[in-house]
């Protein structure tokens, strides 16, 4: 089955383990063959032990989708077996349009799960809820069967789990009970849901000529949404863009494809990114097309949020010198995922390549270091557990720098507030930009006269 065309910075059942078998015992009778047939009659044996012998009955598709968890656990932190709800999920984020709160949510390290931020304008937005606020039980709608209680503590509740029963049917209202500092107890707050629409894409003219514009992540229509931010922008500033101001902090990437559309506004000629993978079709390069942004400077704010495709667009505009990157090292995901749909409506999200910036760097577990070192901390309480310093080289089982190197021989054949210190050093960085160039014309003109 041919894989989805979003390509991701991102069924099984004992039938499936006889025709495995069947295969490897027809490919021939050498070493490799009989190797692999041995591990499946591993497989096989070890299944059909818990299935008889184990103190309780089990479900055998529970089993084997476990199985190809942990087999896919084994790889690397970016590929994963999505059940038929993940998947769904996973298409419905990249979409940016889904039925539910409007809260973003990680995962503190007591266990419990954490609002990042409240999305302006959607129910949770509407009823109070607040960066930081911590959710400590959730009440569905609907309880599932399992359930003993009308609501669940989310101590040690996975994410998308989380996310599922939060999500429903545009009206239909949900419970959450919310602790906060100044709380004495959890407090519940009924929310009802309607459509909440991500917008990935926001900007405004921070000062006559100086445009600020933050990425979110890159969705389905993430260059479209920017080349709409930037066309309102260019009519609110008649003399043109003196500096523009492109934020991509905190931005965990998205799709490949919009990171390159993205990137192309602005590199008018050459490579954007490539790609190297086993397979022949992983051997791709994306290269930019002449039409595009103008000339005006252009200043990147990157942090240790900054993932995956942003790293991309990153990696793009710092190798053509088309822009300074300030704010501190990027995350260092290097590599491409795509998603292989499988006939039960689930899916796999695979690693199938690593990214090389137009310059033939990897950023694999190294990040991008930023032209101009600025670090805007936070006072530890205010920053979210799940996002203090981590990074791609964090993550257990991820590609090292060795191993993504180019030359390395292939063995298998929110808007910004207005304290900003980042956006303020950032401004400051663009009209000294256009201050040297207006000293160098000046030189020029009196080098001419004299």
């Amino acid at each position: 089955m041919r894989p989805t065309s979003n390509r991701f910075l991102v069924g099984f059942f004992a039938g499936t383990l006889v025709a495995a078998l069947a295969v490897f015992s027809a490919v021939g009778t050498g070493t490799f063959a009989a190797s692999r047939y041995e591990d499946l009659s591993l497989f096989s044996q070890v299944l059909r032990l818990v299935r008889d012998s184990y103190v309780e009955d089990v479900d055998e598709a529970d089993l084997i989708r476990g199985a190809v968890r942990g087999m896919l656990a084994e790889l690397d932190p970016h590929s994963s077996y999505m059940d038929r709800s993940q998947h769904k999920e996973m298409k419905i984020d990249t979409k940016g349009e889904f039925h539910g709160l409007g809260i973003e949510i990680s995962k503190r390290r007591d266990g419990f799960i954490e609002v990042v931020a409240p999305i302006e304008g959607t129910p949770a937005w509407h009823v109070g809820l607040r960066a930081r606020d911590r959710i400590v039980a959730i009440c569905p709608t609907v309880v599932p069967e399992e359930w003993t209680e009308p609501c669940r503590g989310t101590k040690g509740m996975e994410l998308h789990e989380a996310v599922a029963l939060m999500r429903g049917k545009k009206g239909t209202t949900i419970t959450i009970r919310i602790f906060r500092e100044g709380f004495s107890e959890p407090e519940p707050y009924t929310i009802r849901r309607d459509v909440v629409k991500v917008v990935s894409v926001d900007g405004r003219m921070v000062e006559d000529g100086y445009a600020y514009v933050r990425v979110r992540s890159f969705q389905e229509r993430t260059a479209k949404d920017l080349a709409s931010v930037l066309e309102r922008l260019h009519e609110e500033s008649e003399g043109g863009f003196q500096g523009m101001v492109l934020d991509l902090r905190n931005n965990p990437g998205g799709l490949l494809d919009q990171a390159v559309k993205v990137a192309d506004l602005w590199v008018k000629e050459g490579l954007i990114v490539y790609t190297k993978g086993r397979v022949e079709s992983q051997q791709q390069e994306f290269r930019a097309q002449p039409e595009g942004e103008g000339g005006y400077p252009m200043v990147v704010l990157v942090n240790a949020g900054s993932a995956s495709a942003s790293e991309i667009v990153a990696g793009a505009l710092q190798d053509h010198h088309r822009a300074l990157l300030l704010g501190g090292s990027t995350f260092g995901k290097g590599s491409v995922q795509t998603v292989y749909p499988l006939l039960d409506q689930s899916a796999l999200r695979l690693t199938t390549a690593l990214y090389y910036t137009p310059a033939g760097r990897s950023i694999q577990e190294v990040g991008i270091e930023p032209d101009i070192a600025v670090e805007q901390r936070r006072p530890a309480e205010e920053e979210p557990e799940a996002r203090r310093n981590i990074r791609e080289k964090d993550l257990e089982g991820h590609f090292t720098q060795e191993d993504a190197s180019p030359d390395a021989e292939d063995e298998s054949s929110d808007a910004a507030e207005p304290d900003d210190l980042l956006l303020t050093r950032a401004v400051e960085v663009l009209k000294s930009w256009t201050y040297f160039d207006a000293l160098r014309e000046a030189q020029a003109t009196v080098s001419a006269e004299l």
